[in-house]
């Protein structure tokens, strides 16, 4: 009798772990789950690790369970890429990487898998030089492609929803929901009003790397694991005015970014909005959706998603005030 196969999650609490953990629960897997936190939802089964994988010895210590497969939701610098993933690609049978759509530049539409990269074609030749998240992550592919054995995949997600992850441009649930939910207005750059986006719901996303791992035609291979659906951050600014009555203020990109961070030789804000928010983001899934089976018109449409995740967010959540923002706008009155 074949024992089934054990897989290792690492950041399993996050936006898209909180939706595969169950989902490779579900499918028979034995399922080892590891993060800073512990589960919103336990998942009947599953074992439950609170550990910090990068503190000495403790991942030494997991990989004693030999797991067939790895998915990693970590993040690491460019620094630590290199012996982590050998390390992964050494012992298991297949490793997912967690990589992420911010990796492409602005210069082909729709994005396929082999539109050009950042960290290849950019201009900037400072971006490319230093250790943005757009940048390391495509470190990590190269360091992947690198070694002989092909026993890794690549997924690239572009902006994921889920429950406490509700974005709007650069910005995160606290700005967002929690900031709606105090009755504060939010500051946007109005650059992006017109600017294409996509966001997926961490639930498909999850359907779609279930549907990756083990899978022979996988290995070695990229994916955008995605929607196709894309609107303006206009249009998404007024998704989130209609679910949770959030105001969205338009000002010049420069006064949000200083808003965000005084530092001007701060460049990670400046950079997530320049060489991501305000490209266009138009998907190509279709080879996501051939691999796994799945088709576009399953998938969860942006405003009934975001509507479900935002219901489900506690209404007695304590949230960080941004006070940078209020007074801006209280300035501006």
């Amino acid at each position: 009798m074949d024992h089934p196969k054990k897989v290792l999650v690492l950041g399993a609490t996050g936006a898209m772990g909180q939706y595969l953990v169950p989902r490779l629960a579900s499918m028979g897997y034995r399922v080892d789950a590891v993060a800073l936190v512990d589960p919103k939802e336990p998942v009947p089964g599953v074992s439950y690790l609170k550990a910090n994988v990068k503190e000495p010895g403790v991942l030494q210590k997991l990989l004693e369970n030999r797991y067939d497969g790895i998915v990693d939701f970590m993040i690491y610098s460019s620094w630590e890429l290199p012996g982590r993933l050998a390390c992964f690609v050494d012992h298991t049978d297949h490793y997912i990487y967690l990589s992420s759509y911010r990796i492409y530049d602005n210069k082909e539409h729709p994005i396929r898998e082999s539109s050009p990269r950042l960290i290849d074609a950019s201009e900037n030749l400072l971006l490319r030089n230093s250790d943005d998240y757009s940048i390391y992550k495509a470190r990590g592919e190269n360091i992947l492609r690198s070694f002989p054995r092909k026993n890794w995949t690549i997924i690239r997600p572009a902006i994921t929803y889920s429950l406490m992850r509700y974005q709007l441009v650069t910005l995160e649930a606290p700005n967002t929901v929690g900031r709606a939910r105090a009755g504060k207005a939010v500051v946007v750059p109005e650059q992006a009003k017109n600017v294409q986006a996509t966001m997926s719901w961490a639930g498909d996303v999850a359907r779609m790397i279930a549907g990756l791992l083990f899978l022979d035609a996988a290995r070695g291979e990229t994916y955008t694991v995605s929607t196709a659906e894309h609107h303006t951050w206009g249009e998404i600014a007024d998704y989130y005015k209609e679910i949770c009555n959030l105001q969205a203020v338009w000002v010049d990109k420069e006064e949000y970014i200083s808003i965000l961070n005084s530092d001007p030789y701060s460049f990670g804000a400046r950079w997530q909005l320049e060489y991501d928010r305000l490209f266009d983001r138009i998907i190509d899934n279709s080879k996501i959706l051939a691999a796994t089976g799945m088709t576009q018109a399953e998938l969860m449409p942006l405003y009934k998603g975001l509507e479900h995740e935002i219901s489900r967010c506690p209404a007695d959540t304590e949230w960080p005030v941004n006070e940078r923002m209020d007074s801006y706008l209280a300035a501006r009155k």
